[in-house]
């Protein structure tokens, strides 16, 4: 069995609009260390992370707490939306998830990020089968991994999670059959 654990990094800083170095906010720094005390005791060997800064500094003190690297995947990124800040996130997410090929024109439609990031996902368990281990991740990015093998989940479930930052999704893989999904709340722990 192949177990992975997706995590959606901690609170962000927003007045950064730049999207690849928007870092952690202060209590997104504290927080990180929900994650690291939740994966110390599953066995990790693998760390891998979207390149942006806010998922990378999320697992990077699980990562150096545990004398691992971290393999950045560009393909883990977060959704492009646009050339544009968006105002109202809301209702450009419902028009995504009401339709996944809906973009903007210099953007990505969920669509697009959820294939991106399935095949990020193949190459990850064909590179390391039977292993643990941890991505360092987006919302709308691990959202659609999530939708991908479990239809069941949209609009509303991703909104429920839109404030959950961190947030850990572990999946469990024979091969490349996903067989176990489970939703983890740091905070609840």
């Amino acid at each position: 069995m192949t177990n992975i654990y997706f995590v959606r990094h901690a609170q962000s800083d927003y007045t950064v609009h730049d999207d690849m170095k928007r870092p952690l906010t202060k209590k997104g720094m504290c927080d990180r260390a929900l994650v690291s005390e939740f994966l110390e005791s599953k066995g990790v060997s693998v760390v891998i992370s979207s390149p942006y800064k806010r998922a990378y500094d999320t697992v990077a003190e699980f990562a150096q707490l545990n004398n691992l690297a971290i393999i950045c995947m560009d393909k883990f990124k977060e959704r492009q939306i646009a050339d544009i800040w968006i105002n109202d996130f809301d209702a450009y997410s419902r028009a995504q998830w009401s339709d996944f090929s809906y973009k903007l024109s210099s953007g990505e439609s969920l669509g697009d990020v959820q294939s991106r990031n399935i095949e990020a996902l193949c190459e990850v368990l064909e590179t390391y089968p039977n292993e643990t281990i941890v991505v360092g991740t987006h919302g709308t990015a691990l959202s659609t991994i999530v939708n991908y093998f479990d239809k069941t989940f949209t609009y509303e479930n991703f909104a429920a999670i839109v404030g959950l930052m961190p947030w850990i999704v572990h999946f469990q893989f024979d091969g490349n059959t996903c067989v176990h999904i489970d939703s983890i709340n740091p905070f609840d722990l």
